[in-house]
């Protein structure tokens, strides 16, 4: 094992406590960035001309929330160069001071009544800053934790991670829903949608506290010792060194965003009017999803410890294929069973908290953060951006086309891990250092 390794196989008080600051400040910034896929609908009328029809509107909505997956390369690209270069903590501790600021605006922001066509692009100019913000963070906070840990503890450290960054998905959903519940339609309209802009703001600042009590990963601070951090463009040694990680990166990226951005974040709005659900309903069985796939994250990396990345990732593409068949047949014939069948659903999402350990296991520490984020955050801007456009679309013609979608990628994720077991396994790289 290289000595920048941790080598006990045990967690100890330290690795405890960076997990728990370092996934409690990307929930918060995660919290952030996806809120505005709750309001969705509320934006659409409040930002665009009001003559404009019903099914545009939530397209012109979701496409605006898309902007931000479309900005993510550019700020995780930069950050990943200094973050190889000068270390993880830096840029872990900017990336959420960039969240706040955004997120504080769009809760500020006049209205299209207000300023007119100004609006929509002030507003898409804060949600490309999100965007670039969330670039680093994500590749940033599975790189840090990793190599924070013993070897054999990376799944359960990148599946907590992970869970604390969907844990900011269940901080919005919650949100959301008490707003909603809280207030009229009429006064979420007029000024109740502004407030959970409001708190993710000051959530985006306390954050910035947090991370301030991190130290830097004990990985760098070796190979800053031993004056191995490179010399050259970090990226440029991806691309000329370590291609085909980044090609199964992308693929395993394009796997994520399908669960993530289909069952999670656009599911509350996509089974309202197809199925009779009200707002309010699909908020609150979001919430208990979102809650599931906490925990589920978590299992799949401790399952990902014991029996190996590859195994219990296409073990889980088979699970997340069928949860969300269930759910989206089951509602069409019994929607009673909403929340049981989001739950199940929910759960079966967890399976995205091993990517982040098949991703940092892809690239040597000297270039890791700039291989994942550049492999990430490409494939999030192309899946991520286009899903909800796609997604949306399809479903005018097909109400399951949502399920149909994610258990294509689920096909490809299960491809895509049996190709990397054929070759040079991901599993078989006993160590993050």
């Amino acid at each position: 094992m290289n000595a920048a390794a941790p080598s006990s196989q045990h967690l100890t008080r330290r690795d405890l406590r960076t997990l728990a600051l370092a996934s409690l400040g990307g929930a918060l910034e995660f919290y952030d960035f996806i809120i505005f896929v709750f309001f969705t609908a509320v934006i659409g009328q409040l930002f665009f001309p009001p003559d404009t029809p019903d099914w545009l509107r939530q397209l012109q909505a979701f496409g605006l929330f898309a902007a931000g997956y479309l900005a993510r390369p550019l700020g995780g690209i930069v950050m990943a160069h200094f973050g190889d270069r000068s270390g993880r903590k830096r840029m872990f501790t900017l990336s959420v001071f960039l969240m706040a600021i955004p997120t504080l605006l769009i809760g500020l922001l006049p209205t299209y009544a207000s300023i007119g066509y100004a609006a929509p692009l002030t507003l898409l100019l804060l949600r490309i800053l999100q965007g670039a913000a969330v670039g680093g963070e994500v590749p940033g906070a599975w790189t840090f934790a990793a190599e924070h840990v013993p070897a054999r503890r990376v799944g359960f450290a990148c599946g907590t991670l992970t869970a604390g960054l969907t844990t900011g998905i269940l901080f919005g959903s919650l949100l959301a829903t008490a707003v909603n519940r809280i207030y009229e339609p009429s006064d979420v309209l007029a000024f109740a949608w502004r407030i959970p802009f409001l708190v993710g703001g000051m959530f985006g600042f306390l954050a910035v506290f947090l991370r301030r009590l991190l130290v830097e990963a004990p990985v760098f601070e070796s190979m800053r010792r031993r004056r191995e951090l490179v010399r050259e463009l970090p990226l440029k040694i991806v691309l000329r060194g370590h291609r085909r990680a980044v090609v199964v990166s992308m693929l395993l990226t394009w796997v994520l965003t399908a669960a993530v951005v289909v069952v999670i974040l656009m599911t509350p709005t996509l089974i309202q009017k197809p199925f009779g659900i009200t707002p309010t309903r699909a908020l609150a069985a979001n919430s208990v999803a979102t809650f599931c796939l906490s925990i589920g994250c978590i299992a799949f990396g401790t399952l990902a410890d014991r029996i190996g990345a590859a195994r219990t990732f296409a073990f889980g593409c088979v699970t997340l294929l069928a949860a969300t068949y269930a759910l989206y047949l089951g509602l069409a014939r019994a929607p009673q069973y909403l929340f049981a069948l989001y739950a199940a659903a929910g759960f079966a999402v967890g399976v995205v908290g091993i990517v982040p350990t098949l991703l940092v296991r892809a690239f040597p520490p000297s270039v890791r953060f700039s291989g994942i984020s550049f492999a990430y955050n490409i494939a999030y801007a192309l899946f991520g951006g286009l899903t909800p456009l796609l997604v949306t679309l399809a479903m005018k013609k097909d109400s399951f086309a949502p399920a149909h979608y994610v258990a294509a990628l689920c096909v490809v994720g299960i491809a895509v891990v049996v190709g990397v077991r054929r070759g040079t396994t991901m599993d078989a790289v006993s160590t993050v250092a």
